[in-house]
């Protein structure tokens, strides 16, 4: 199971010339013996490949295949390499349905998907778009800005791993006693390799929402404080824009947080995740039955438990006899969920400030809207009481017969008398209005 067989480097190239087809890929690497993690060196257009765990390398660029893409492999020994593989390569590799890769297409960016296949994991969160197995980590577009801090992680992790490996092997070579993986590696990672490559997604993923988070609440709050002290178009365009941002953010957290919720809620879900346990219990099913010899299993995979151990095997035995029990998992899940929800809980109140923004800018409107009306309605009132006037000027104006006109003198009592008497009449109706609270105090 160690040495990793290359029949799928001929299928992959059956369209391609065959000198093409030698030239691209080279053989898979074997465990290594060193520590570190070699990265493989990529020509200035970035199609130029070569891969770290020996074998040839690629003297000139190739072009890609059709539906080709490029792929990052990197093995729990701490080698990685940079391959480009179409859709049945990566099919037959992963032993994972064609549909699992329409997921991880660029129609699906934005989707968040944990899947559990028989013998791979389909990651599919936010930007990191990855396949796990038991042995190594498939990534989808490596060179992606986004991904590049899974990668610088997850390279970290492997080469500590690798580096444990090799100073259990070293004491080992020098007659000492060789220490049981859960004394020598499993003291620093507790989890499965396929768990610790998730645990690892689910951080940067978290990290890299709630860094977005932080963005957004550092410009959401002036922009809401200045349109709550000037009501402008400006300012209404630039909180609209916040908003939609603010949707955005929120249905991908909301995915994120979505989907580690419904493998909480399923334990079946979760106890399928568990690759490294399936991967034992077929190595024992096969060295029951002949198969593979016990030793070979022993001396091909140094990072798993060791069967020959007694501590450490009946630690795999009671962990193989439930297949049900999934704490580890729950926990690691469990973290993140809480991480997550309290991102949730973040846009949530920036939203709900954003909405007591609107409610006080709406309430500053309906107020200057009534102060309007209340100017109108007093205007109305001044102008009635000026027609009234204005209709007893009229009649005068029609020269019909009257004993006015003979009188000296009347004109500046009569003209002063009507004034009053329409002041009388404004004075009355606003005073009514007043007294209706049609009018404000």
């Amino acid at each position: 199971m160690g040495k990793i067989p290359c029949s799928f480097c001929r299928s992959s190239s059956r369209r391609r010339p065959k000198k093409a087809a030698q030239s691209l890929l080279s053989p898979l690497p074997q465990p290594p013996s060193q520590t570190g993690v070699c990265s493989p060196p990529i020509n200035n257009n970035g199609s130029g490949l070569v891969g770290s765990g020996g074998g040839g390398a690629m003297g000139k660029v190739k072009k890609k295949a059709g539906g080709a893409r490029l792929w990052m492999r990197l093995d729990r020994w701490g080698q990685t390499e940079l391959i480009e593989w179409d859709k049945s390569a990566i099919i037959r590799r992963a032993a994972i349905p064609a549909r699992d890769l329409r997921i991880l297409g660029p129609v699906f960016s934005q989707s968040s998907n944990i899947l559990a296949r028989e013998k791979a994991m389909v990651v599919s969160l936010e930007f990191i778009k990855a396949i796990v197995t038991a042995e190594e980590v498939l990534l989808l577009d490596p060179l992606c800005q986004e991904v590049i801090p899974f990668v610088d992680k997850l390279r970290k992790l492997l080469a500590k791993m690798s580096s444990s490996q090799v100073e259990n092997d070293v004491n080992v070579s020098r007659g000492g006693k060789r220490l049981p993986v859960s004394e020598a590696v499993d003291e620093q990672y507790e989890l499965p390799f396929e768990f610790q490559v998730l645990e690892i997604a689910l951080e940067v993923v978290c990290i890299y929402l709630d860094s977005t988070v932080k963005d957004l609440e550092r410009d959401a709050y002036p922009v809401l404080d200045e349109l709550a002290m000037n009501v402008s178009t400006k300012n209404l365009e630039r909180v609209r824009s916040l908003k939609s941002n603010l949707t955005r953010i929120l249905a991908r957290v909301q995915k994120v947080r979505d989907e580690i919720e419904h493998l909480l809620d399923d334990n079946e879900d979760m106890g399928q995740l568990y690759l490294t346990r399936k991967w034992i219990q077929n190595q024992q099913s096969d060295a029951s039955l002949g198969v593979v010899a016990s030793n070979s299993t022993t001396a091909t995979v140094p990072h798993l438990r060791r069967l020959s151990s007694t501590r450490s095997g009946s630690a795999v035995t009671s962990n193989l006899s439930d297949d049900n029990d999934v704490e580890d998992l729950e926990m690691l899940l469990e973290a993140y969920f809480m991480q997550l929800d309290g991102t949730r809980n973040r846009i949530l109140s920036v939203r709900e400030y954003i909405d007591d923004t609107e409610d006080y800018v709406n309430i500053q409107l309906d107020s200057q809207r009534n102060e309007l009306i209340q100017f109108q309605l007093t205007l109305t009132i001044a102008s009635f009481a000026i027609a009234v006037e204005t209709l007893i000027a009229g009649l005068f104006g029609m020269n019909i017969p009257c004993i006015l006109y003979e009188t000296n003198g009347i004109f500046e009592y009569f003209v002063g008398g009507a004034s009053a008497g329409c002041l009388l009449i404004f004075l009355l109706i606003f005073g009514y209005a007043r007294w209706k609270k049609l009018l404000g105090s």
